[in-house]
């Protein structure tokens, strides 16, 4: 059995006993030893649907209010004019049929990426590469679109990706420890809000079912799933 350190020892002691509201598992988490870098704070939800049902998939973007934390790459197939849009919208990697080839070949330095329609027949021979790794663009999610300074700035103050897995939870990062317990709680309100308004009409019974939340290197708190 691994030893545990004095610093999760702490962490742990910082830890409620019983479940509670997200304002006390933020104060709890803030509470725990930090570490020498910027943790992130994640949160993780179980909802009550069955994402082998299609109609039970939950996914979409969701633009926090005070962003991840997270320096965002943002790489966007497009050409001519709209290519120029990306560039001073802030996207860090702009190409077309040169960008596909890249990425064929192996350059995969970049965290979202945005195509514009008459570029997907080419992206779309990057499937086995980027849909493994949740980048393939999507028109759901907004990355599939014309507007690229639009899904450019959104991504870059702070727009995530939320996708249940096969059990049917929601991983989502929703901060930094460097953060104010008011910024991390605003961002987790505005998750919150965002999930139930994508509750698909043919899930049953509680839709949140358990949450808890964590930094990268620290303990987790549950919340109390009736105070969400």
């Amino acid at each position: 059995m691994a030893k545990i350190t004095k610093r999760m020892q702490a962490s742990l002691e910082a830890v409620p006993a019983q479940a509670v509201t997200v304002k006390e598992a933020i104060a709890a988490i803030l509470q725990q030893p930090a570490t020498k870098f910027d943790e992130s704070v994640d949160v993780a939800i179980k909802l009550g649907v069955d994402p082998r049902h299609a109609d039970q998939m939950v996914r979409g973007s969701i633009a926090l209010p005070n962003g991840t934390g997270k320096t965002v790459r943002v790489a966007v197939f497009a050409k001519g004019v709209k290519a120029e849009e990306a560039t001073a919208a802030g996207a860090d990697i702009v190409g077309a049929e040169d960008l596909v080839e890249k990425v064929q070949d192996g350059f995969m330095d970049f965290d979202r990426v945005v195509a514009t329609p008459d570029m997907m027949a080419q992206v779309g021979r990057l499937g086995r590469v980027l849909g493994p790794r949740g980048l393939m663009p999507n028109p759901k999610l907004g990355t599939v679109t014309m507007d690229v300074t639009k899904a450019v700035s959104a991504i870059k103050a702070g727009q995530i990706e939320v996708r249940v897995d096969k059990a049917g939870v929601i991983h989502a990062p929703v901060g930094r420890r460097s953060f104010d317990a008011v910024k991390l709680i605003e961002n987790i309100e505005s998750l919150l809000g965002e999930l139930n308004r994508m509750k698909p009409a043919s899930a049953k019974g509680r839709y949140m079912q358990r949450m808890s939340i964590s930094s990268t290197m620290g303990a987790g708190v549950r919340v109390d799933e009736t105070s969400l």
